[in-house]
């Protein structure tokens, strides 16, 4: 297993530089943040990595508790268009992908990634997890795992703010489980 500083180093070789440690424990779990995903996500039930096809909300909290460590990645950006946005978060989330395996390879059995978007990695979604046509790299995002994303960065110092204007700074966080 490695240790902080020998991921630290893995992070910055790999252009990660504004990141910050977590008790998974301070992560922050809520019903109502599963609630947004079914009642207002065009997301929900077209995607093998969001609800329904994720665990409850309890089993999600349980997950958290399996790990006594995690790094959550800050990614901030301006975009010209609203859907620009989606190509510039697709192609953060497979770089973290690749870290993610880079850290497991170096002897962190239990690294798992929530990316800072929906997963993202194929042009059409099968829909259900069962048909899922990349089922190793496919990983749910924060919310989709009933993290309140806000209250969890927040605590630990990170800007985050509801956007009403597209031209304003967007702050995306990903999550890094790792013991």
């Amino acid at each position: 297993m490695s240790t902080r500083k020998e991921l630290e180093a893995l992070f910055r070789k790999r252009g990660y530089a504004d990141f910050k440690w977590i008790d998974p424990a301070k992560i922050v779990v809520a019903q109502w943040v599963r609630m947004k995903c079914v009642f207002g996500c065009g997301n929900y039930g077209k995607s093998g990595c969001c609800p329904p096809e994720v665990p409850s909300v309890e089993e999600c909290e349980r997950f958290f508790r399996d790990y006594e460590e995690a790094v959550v990645f800050h990614f901030a950006k301006k975009v010209r268009k609203p859907e620009d946005r989606h190509e510039w978060s697709a192609g953060v989330n497979r770089k973290l992908r690749e870290l993610e395996r880079e850290v497991f390879l170096a002897g962190n059995r239990k690294a798992f990634l929530l990316p800072m978007d929906s997963c993202g990695l194929c042009k059409e979604c099968t829909g259900t997890r069962r048909d899922c046509l990349n089922k190793k790299g496919a990983r749910p995002s924060a919310d989709a795992m009933a993290v309140d994303v806000f209250e969890t960065v927040r605590a630990i110092g990170y800007p985050i703010e509801v956007l009403t204007d597209y031209r304003q700074t967007m702050n995306r966080y990903a999550f890094l489980l790792v013991r």
